[in-house]
């Protein structure tokens, strides 16, 4: 669970990332929810719990995991937010765990189970807010990731235009060392003309990364 050090994440990593951070959320709600109902007498309610306690304990394994393409705890604001002076990884382990002390008793008919139950309603709110927490780095972190992609495409844009203007440079002498040359410039002509057809595509293309880049 060691910060990553790799290369700069895509951006459809940080989608996942936030969709998985978003998922813990839904989740931890929607099993309190059911397991408020499976007390109530609800069919098939304990059920439904256990399927939001799995998904939510897989998405914070994978979120958690530098594996399967993701890079786990990756930079220092999600290093003291799981792990620093908030503890958000203990807090939301400690929910994990009574979730599934909750649910085991309630299916066992134990005494605990109301107990149980009425602390797990007590926590959640405090662990949604650990949540929204974590999900708001990813979400900063994922636009600091867009304006850095941004601001390294400007500098390739930048360098493609000096390259086309060079080339047109080159393509104008060339026309004119064609229209010198007669009847024997005219292949010489043609290569210019082709060279100057590119550096129009060029920057057409530029024009289309710069407006899409805004």
């Amino acid at each position: 669970m060691a910060a990553h050090t790799g290369k700069p994440l895509a951006g459809e990593i940080f989608g996942a990332l936030i969709n998985l951070s978003g998922r813990r959320r839904f989740t931890s709600q929607r099993l309190v929810l059911y397991a408020v109902l499976a007390a109530q007498g609800q069919e098939d309610a304990i059920g439904i719990a256990r399927e939001a306690l799995e998904l939510f304990r897989g998405a914070h394994t994978a979120l958690l995991s530098d594996k399967d393409g993701l890079p786990g705890v990756f930079c220092a604001e999600l290093q003291e937010a799981y792990f620093g002076k908030q503890q958000g990884d203990r807090q939301i382990v400690h929910f994990m765990e009574l979730a599934e002390r909750t649910l085991g008793a309630m299916e066992q008919a134990s005494a605990q189970a109301e107990a149980l139950l009425a602390e797990l309603v007590r926590i959640t709110t405090p662990t949604l807010t650990v949540l929204h927490q974590i999900t708001a780095i990813y979400e900063e972190q994922s636009k600091l990731h867009a304006t850095l992609m941004k601001k390294q495409l400007r500098g390739v844009i930048t360098d493609i235009e000096t390259i086309a203007k060079q080339a047109r440079m080159v393509a104008f002498n060339a026309r004119i060392v064609a229209a010198r040359a007669g009847h024997a410039g005219r292949e010489f002509a043609v290569v210019a003309g082709v060279l100057s057809n590119i550096t129009s595509e060029i920057d057409d293309m530029v024009s289309s990364a710069l407006s899409t880049s805004v």
